[in-house]
């Protein structure tokens, strides 16, 4: 005689399997590499850094009280 399965676990094994699968499309399609995010990192420091640098001393903040 053959093995008994129970169903509700073999149900739910092809569900997970098919999740990770998608899981794994999904990473691949959207995620990014380590080397990716230090980069633009890096990109987002330097332009953070030019724009502080390009800032006027004399150009009022906004934490100054309007007369």
């Amino acid at each position: 005689m053959g093995d008994v399965v129970n169903l509700n676990r073999a149900r739910k094994a092809r569900a997970k399997a098919e999740a990770g699968a998608k899981a794994a499309a999904n990473r691949a399609k959207h995620g990014r590499t380590a080397a990716e995010r230090e980069n633009e990192a890096r990109a987002e420091a330097r332009r953070r850094a030019l724009l502080d640098g390009a800032k006027r001393d004399d150009a009022p903040s906004g934490d100054e009280e309007k007369r």
